[in-house]
């Protein structure tokens, strides 16, 4: 009998050696998921300010994705004597915050004449949910469906990614016909700027939010604009490089100034310039399809 439960001790000893790794690289794997996700996504509750100080008319939106969440955005349309009306912005922001902290790009990008069209993803300001790379795909595609009742031509949406967002509007744009894609101070592939912040992480091996704008980029048959500063210290320059690099014509590559989060501030005017020139551009190749009033 002695015999047995020494046996026995044995084996339960081994198993306990056995469990203990896995135990420990199951938590390491949770804790990596966890800070990749927060390391991607930042999303705020809080509502700092809203749609009506800009002083200009503007609709407070609910629309629903395909998967059955109700999100938010905000709609400006342009100015009712603006050549440009036809024409509309589908913003896709970064990673930080909600929509109430981009009146300023919001208001910039209506100088340009077009409308614009503002949302959060899921799990931001007052939309449902929590996000997803798979799932913030959904939230653009319901944005993009949005315009399309509200009477706006595909060819008439102007897809606009800026940092995280350009991995949406990359996406967006491969999935659903539209004018133009604008990439503002964006990456390659979120692994590819994870790798870069964190060296000592195996990011390549473990990241599973990929957000391959890179990748996509051959394949989307918009025109494309590339809009980044050699001053961005989150996001290097060569990530632009390489994405105009990869896009089809008609493309261009367009200088900002400023650091990541302060372009505006350190160059609007250069920034509208850009935007302008590349409105132009889509104006010279074909005559503007005017939106559906209804």
């Amino acid at each position: 009998m002695a015999f047995f439960r020494v046996s026995a001790g044995k084996r339960k000893q081994g198993i306990v050696r056995m469990v203990r790794p896995l135990v420990l690289l199951a938590v390491v794997y949770l804790v990596l998921r966890w800070f990749e996700h927060r390391q991607v996504y930042q999303p705020s509750r809080q509502w700092d300010a809203n749609g009506s100080e800009l002083g200009r008319p503007f609709e407070d939106v609910s629309f629903q994705t395909a998967d059955g969440l109700r999100l938010n955005g905000w709609f400006f349309p342009a100015d009712k004597d603006s050549s440009r009306q036809h024409l509309v912005y589908l913003l896709c922001h970064g990673n930080a915050g909600n929509i109430s902290h981009r009146l300023e790009h919001v208001a910039t990008l209506l100088e340009t004449g077009a409308s614009v069209f503002i949302f959060d993803y899921r799990g931001y300001g007052r939309s449902e949910g929590r996000p997803s790379e798979d799932g913030t795909y959904l939230d653009g595609q319901a944005a993009r469906r949005w315009l399309g009742e509200k009477g706006f031509a595909a060819t008439n949406i102007i897809v606009l990614g800026e940092s995280l967002g350009g991995g949406i509007a990359s996406e967006l744009a491969l999935r659903e016909t539209s004018g133009g894609l604008i990439l503002q101070s964006t990456y390659t592939s979120v692994t590819d700027l994870g790798a870069e912040l964190f060296p000592w992480l195996p990011v390549r091996w473990l990241g599973v939010i990929r957000y391959d704008t890179h990748s996509k980029l051959p394949r989307i048959k918009a025109p494309v604009l590339v809009m980044h500063s050699r001053a961005d210290g989150l996001i290097g320059f060569h990530h632009a490089e390489k994405n105009f690099a990869a896009a089809n014509e008609p493309k261009l590559l367009w200088e900002i100034v400023g650091r990541h989060n302060d372009f505006l501030e350190a160059g609007r005017e250069r920034y509208l310039d850009g935007l302008n020139q590349f409105l132009a551009l889509l104006e010279d190749r074909r005559p503007a399809t005017k939106r559906e009033d209804h």
